[in-house]
């Protein structure tokens, strides 16, 4: 009976000492109890760290402090403290996620207002890291005022039920103004403090580069090509753009806007061409066509 509750105790350490503990962790509580149960045993420390799998200086420490003391709870931890707690650190993500904008500098000084407190602009970032907030390059994105955003809702709303079949009738297109500079345009170069005013070291600029239009389209058929077109695009010109590729393509494209016209007329008496205003900055005007055949 004596053998069978030393196996059974055994296999009890043996399940608490299977617990992974990294390198600084603290000991579980359910094991410092066996651990002053053995010594007071009789049980050598060595033979304890060896069956609870404990190194000899886990088990040392924790007789140690039960001989010093008679306890075996925790001792509070006599390290420095951190200069902001964690109501602090709390304030500090606040302040940090309603000004997204301010800088590490501009946090340092409303923080030391705020808490009352010495602190320097490491300290606030590494703070601000302990709550998982980092310094990141925020992203480009157009400006989108109430209207435009009522309206691209509103245009959601209403192709809301349209099917892929209906989708794939659609043409969109899409312009942009490409600035025609010429010579090494790099921001850097390589050079000596002497090289400063020689002409290969020169980032070139021109006050009023060449910038030509180019068009293109694509639709679930696949991609169109770019096209240059002298000028400005308009909504007309850009729905004339979108009806030539259908009579055979941009193989002649130096007709004038009357041949452009004439082309999208006898479009949209054959096939029927609908135009799918898109009223956003980063959706473009589409041309739908009721023949999916083309």
């Amino acid at each position: 009976m004596f053998r069978q509750d030393r196996e059974s105790d055994s296999e009890g350490y043996q399940c608490l000492s299977e617990v992974k503990m990294g390198r600084g962790s603290p000991i579980p509580p359910m094991l410092r109890p066996k651990i002053v149960e053995q010594y007071q045993k009789g049980v050598s420390q060595r033979k304890i760290a060896k069956s609870l799998k404990l190194s000899s200086s886990t088990v040392h420490n924790i007789i140690q402090r039960f001989r010093e003391s008679g306890t075996i709870s925790v001792r509070k931890g006599q390290g420095r403290k951190t200069i902001l707690d964690a109501r602090d650190l709390r304030a500090l993500r606040r302040h940090c996620i309603t000004y997204r904008n301010a800088t590490v500098m501009e946090i340092t000084t409303w923080a030391q207002e705020y808490f009352q407190k010495t602190l320097s602009v490491n300290t606030i970032h590494r703070a601000i890291r302990r709550r998982r907030l980092k310094l990141y390059r925020s992203e480009k994105k157009p400006y989108l005022n109430m209207i435009q955003k009522r309206r691209r809702f509103l245009w959601a709303k209403a192709h809301l039920k349209w099917t892929v079949a209906k989708w794939k009738t659609v043409l969109w297109s899409d312009e942009s103004k490409f600035e025609v500079l010429f010579g090494k345009l790099g921001r850097h170069v390589i050079r000596t403090k002497e090289d400063k005013d020689n002409p290969s070291c020169y980032q070139r600029s021109v006050q009023k580069p060449a910038s030509p239009m180019v068009w293109g389209c694509m639709s679930a058929c696949g991609m169109g090509s770019l096209h240059i077109w002298k000028g400005t695009i308009n909504a007309e010109s850009e729905i004339l753009f979108s009806a030539y590729p259908i009579l055979g393509g941009w193989g002649q494209s130096t007709g004038s806007a009357s041949e452009y016209e004439y082309c999208f007329k006898d479009i949209e008496e054959t096939d029927g061409a609908e135009m799918v205003s898109v009223s956003s900055q980063d959706l473009r005007v589409g041309v739908r066509f009721e023949d999916e055949g083309h």
